[in-house]
């Protein structure tokens, strides 16, 4: 869905399409409260599909382009990815408490009935966030005059964003990007397994590094404002790449857990730090705002990719060697991509100071 929905974004309002968008997502968690049987699963999670990824996603990045305007594009995509770290996490944690009062203190006399309805509330407690971000959406987000491409063919759009060479490696930048945000998934596993931590203390150790993406995605914003957002693309992934190589060459039993710990929140800065301005690179690319979702749809059919393969290409490594020397192979895969990422952040950096030194001659002959 990312694809059309791209185009979609292109053709109509940003606010009518997120507000519409969040208004079916949460009706489609009134269908959840009624707990489908797996049939009926299947297709409210194909609706939701359509609901978030066609509808949603690419409005969203097109209208927090249009809000940072041509200077504080870092600022805005920065919040944007920081608000929505925040809001997540603070919305689940204010669902278990939820979920706490509804259930009896013991748990052993927790009855079905006393778990379905607990589960209920906390599906409608979401749909009801979710119905006010709707109307959050239609209130507070300015109206838009009307899309410029509405009536353009698909083909000429598609064309005008190709001709678009630092596009290409936006893509690879958010492929590489995106696989060390999934890495992060297997931090609770490493955590238990290498640094000898019990189940409780990693799933604790993993929720404290998730309320640093708030933090790393402003501060990101905020110095690609100052000083470009690709300069700090490059910054995050050379953080990255050196985190990844400390974590694949040591083990806490030669260096200490306290280096070790420091690394994994090194590497977990650097990658939410790059999340949140890698969109942020379209403006300093100069892609004409007017086709900001064809461009995002595309990127982010490339670009997320590794929700397919990413998992299973980590579990086959830490397979195949299990404890710390799978977790090792594990990081030097990151550390790989990251060079990936380096490299296609500094040929995106270069292409834009050759195509704008050969801009600004015609200019300086002139005058």
């Amino acid at each position: 869905a990312y694809f059309p929905g791209g185009l979609v974004a292109d053709r109509f309002s940003g606010r009518r399409l997120m507000a519409f968008s969040l208004l079916c997502t949460a009706l489609g968690g009134l269908y959840l409260a009624r707990f489908p049987d797996a049939s009926g699963l299947r297709w409210l999670f194909g609706y939701w599909g359509v609901t978030t990824f066609l509808l949603f996603w690419a409005a969203m990045i097109k209208v927090t382009r249009e809000v940072g305007g041509e200077h504080l594009q870092g600022r805005a995509f920065g919040i944007l990815d920081g608000g929505r770290g925040l809001v997540a996490a603070g919305v689940a944690s204010l669902a278990v408490l939820v979920l706490g009062g509804l259930l009896p203190d013991d748990p052993s006399t927790l009855t079905a009935d006393e778990r379905r309805y607990a589960m209920q509330q906390v599906i409608y407690f979401y749909s009801a966030g979710t119905l006010l971000a709707a109307i959050l959406v239609w209130f507070l987000i300015p109206r838009e005059e009307s899309p410029q491409t509405s009536g353009h063919p698909v083909g000429a759009d598609l064309q005008s964003v190709f001709q678009h060479r630092g596009f290409w490696w936006i893509a690879v930048i958010v492929v590489c990007a995106y696989c060390g945000y999934k890495g992060i998934d297997n931090y609770a596993l490493y955590a238990a397994q290498v640094l000898n931590m019990d189940e409780l203390e990693a799933a604790g150790f993993t929720s404290a590094v998730a309320y640093l993406r708030p933090v790393a995605a402003v501060l990101a914003g905020i110095l690609a404002d100052r000083f470009l957002a690709s300069r700090m693309v490059i910054i995050g992934f050379a953080i990255m790449l050196l985190a990844y190589l400390v974590l694949a060459m040591f083990i806490p039993s030669g260096i200490g857990n306290a280096v070790i710990i420091t690394n994994l929140v090194i590497s977990v800065c650097g990658v939410f730090a790059i999340r949140a301005i890698y969109f942020a690179l379209l403006q300093e690319d100069r892609l004409p705002n007017r086709y900001t979702g064809t461009a995002v749809g595309i990127i982010s059919v490339i670009g997320f990719t590794p929700d397919i393969f990413f998992a299973p290409i980590a579990g086959r490594i830490l397979d195949a060697s299990p404890g710390a020397a799978g977790h090792q192979h594990f990081f030097l895969l990151l550390a790989v991509i990251s060079i990936v990422g380096l490299v296609s952040a500094i040929l995106f950096s270069r292409g834009l100071r050759l195509r704008h030194s050969v801009t600004s001659t015609p200019r300086q002959n002139a005058t």
